[in-house]
């Protein structure tokens, strides 16, 4: 699937079939579901799901805990606008 293709998804009720757990959390978040969203990437503890979860909280407007998720992930900067970060973050997990 391309990151298009995911996108478009977000029209239809449920996720597409073999996302990823972050990816399907980035995926609730666009259809406005965030605690659906954090609830899949809430103990991930990978570097994608702690991004994704960094994103959320961030979204959230707990940005204390959005730092503490950006440190675990690894990353030290995010996108100025929540789009973009989303965008950025399909876009990277697509590519894996």
């Amino acid at each position: 699937m391309k990151a298009s293709e995911f996108r478009a998804s977000v029209n239809q009720q449920i996720p597409p079939e073999g996302l990823t757990a972050p990816l399907t959390a980035l995926w609730w978040d666009a259809k406005g579901e965030w605690v659906q969203a954090h609830g899949l990437v809430d103990e991930l503890e990978t570097q994608a799901g702690m991004a994704v979860h960094a994103y959320l909280h961030r979204k959230e407007g707990s940005l204390s805990n959005a730092d503490y998720w950006y440190e675990r992930a690894g990353r030290e900067f995010h996108r100025p606008e929540l789009e973009d970060e989303w965008e950025a973050l399909v876009t990277g997990l697509m590519k894996k």
